[in-house]
């Protein structure tokens, strides 16, 4: 395991000894040969620090080829401090942690256009196999991470372990979850979304933004770094791999397709908003461990895909804020207006939503995992009679998730679990064919993630959710302190733990299980663990 710890000391020490060898200063370099023979590049660098401030990444495992990511930013909060040159970065994988059985090696440039971030998918490589890896440029050797390959399509595999995670704002809250995380016995990660946030300068942060409300390329970049120079985050990318994708404050809150939040911004424009989106996408490609075909065009990238584990696993990653259409009612949590049911209203898009039930028929895996950013499931907001719903979650959008219930209910591919996050709190709820009737058929399950720091310490109950639990039979389990959820899948059973730490407003936090919920192979409905 990984102690989050060691990786400050070691990047500590070696700022230091860099600053002792070459002082504050100066690079140099020349065009070299071979394969960089036509680009400038800098073959001996001198850096005015510790160039792999941001750590390294991996991710998108396969069964042959794995995503090693990493970024040279020896003043990462000021654009990186990197000169306008390409800078060849060797990289090595081995099959041991002391990196004495090197498998694999290469170079790659790094870029001014890509802020100097380089992303290589290691190919030959065995499936199913633990391997280690790290960069290296000059004289300065990155930290080493460990990641793991996937197995071979549909071979047998007895069990895969991951962590769940999303929402991890910097001014809320420190860490803590991701310094437990490092240390737990998982496969990979999954991120749904909030990476990063985007507001400006809370007067009441724990720790503070790094600057006002982001806008620009340098902006995202900027952000993008403060949040990676975490140690406890780094520590979780150096452990395993991750499967990301991004929800709304990557870019700006509640964004959705072209339309921005705020109605009295400039960037209310769509055309003035589409260059913003295009900043933010291209700041997220370069600082996660994704394969070049997510590379953003523009305002546009796609970062829906699939990802198989052999016979047992197939992760169906969604993208819900690119495509959709506006949220109806004026957005917020109300009563539900005539949009809500509008048939062409969608939080997929047409393209995804097809590719996503395309994905599901033809699925020959145990089980079927739906990755998203926002609540499919209904929850009903008011005690009593009526109700009130949230505009910007599938509650939204009722003709998209009455199709995917259909689908799922009709077609009924091996055991649907649909992981989210977004909402700051932990809840398991059966997936109902008709959520306003508590016995209709149960044609998945939901398991949805609090944050990792975002909402601050958080408590376990809430007397505003308590009120209305009994108008939402189909919810098994609430909770809303910070953490991470595991599971545990195998060809039977999958096992979700709820992990909740005592707080993040303070560096003492506490980890704990608050809870465990079991799905049985074939058997939808959620039970206790």
């Amino acid at each position: 395991m990984v102690d989050n710890y060691n990786i400050e000391r070691f990047l500590q020490s070696r700022i230091k000894r860099r600053n002792l060898i070459i002082g504050a200063g100066a690079l140099s370099g020349f065009a070299i040969a071979n394969q960089f023979s036509h680009q400038r590049a800098i073959a001996k660098s001198r850096f005015s620090n510790y160039p792999f401030t941001l750590g390294v990444a991996s991710g998108e495992p396969d069964p042959t080829s794995v995503v090693i990511w990493t970024r040279l930013a020896p003043e990462p909060l000021n654009g990186g401090g990197m000169p306008p040159v390409n800078v060849p970065i060797h990289w090595e994988v081995a099959s041991d942690s002391n990196m004495r059985r090197i498998v694999s090696r290469g170079t790659v440039l790094a870029t001014p256009q890509l802020a100097h971030s380089v992303r290589v998918v290691v190919e030959g490589l065995q499936s199913d196999t633990w391997y280690w890896y790290r960069f290296n440029v000059s004289e300065d050797a990155s930290p080493i991470g460990r990641t793991r390959t996937a197995p071979l399509a549909n071979s047998y595999l007895s069990k895969l372990n991951f962590a769940l995670v999303s929402c991890q704002n910097y001014q809320q809250g420190y860490y803590t979850a991701y310094k437990y995380l490092a240390k737990d016995d998982l496969d990979l990660v999954v991120h749904v979304g909030d990476y990063i946030y985007e507001g400006g300068i809370s007067a009441t942060a724990v720790r503070p933004h790094n600057s006002p409300e982001i806008l620009t390329l340098e902006d995202y970049r900027n952000r993008h770094a403060l949040y990676k120079t975490d140690a406890n985050l780094q520590a979780a990318h150096l452990a395993f791999p991750w499967i990301v994708t991004w929800d709304d404050h990557e870019v700006e809150n509640n964004y959705a397709n072209d339309i921005s939040e705020v109605d009295n911004e400039p960037d209310q424009d769509p055309k003035v908003f589409l260059q913003r989106r295009a900043a933010a996408y291209q700041a997220y490609y370069e600082h996660m461990p994704l394969r070049p075909f997510s590379k953003p065009k523009g305002p546009n990238a796609q970062i829906f895909r699939r990802l198989d584990f052999g016979n047992l696993a197939t992760f169906h990653v969604l993208d819900t804020r690119q495509y959709r259409t506006d949220q109806p009612c004026g957005d917020g949590t109300k009563e539900r207006c005539a949009a809500d049911f509008d048939p062409k209203a969608t939080i997929t898009g047409k393209r995804q939503e097809d590719w996503l039930y395309d994905g599901l028929n033809k699925s020959q895996t145990k089980w079927n995992i739906i990755a998203q950013q926002v609540v499919v499931a209904q929850i009903d907001m008011k005690p009593g009679e009526g109700g009130t719903y949230s505009m910007d979650k599938w509650d939204g959008y009722l003709a998209s998730r009455d199709r995917l219930m259909h689908f799922l209910k009709q077609r009924k591919p091996s055991n649907p679990v649909v992981l989210s996050g977004d909402i700051h709190s932990n809840w398991a709820m059966n997936l109902k064919a008709d959520f306003n009737n508590p016995q209709s058929t149960t044609v998945g399950s939901e398991f949805v993630c609090t944050s990792i720091s975002s909402g601050g310490d958080g408590a376990d109950s809430s007397p505003t959710v308590e009120a209305y639990l009994p108008d939402n039979p189909h919810i098994k389990f609430y909770n809303g302190q910070r953490g991470y959820v595991r599971c545990s899948v195998t060809p039977t059973t999958w096992k979700t733990d709820y992990l909740v730490v005592s707080k993040v407003t303070t560096l003492d936090g506490t980890i704990s299980k608050r809870a465990s919920f079991v799905v049985e192979n074939g058997h939808p409905e959620i039970q206790p663990g």
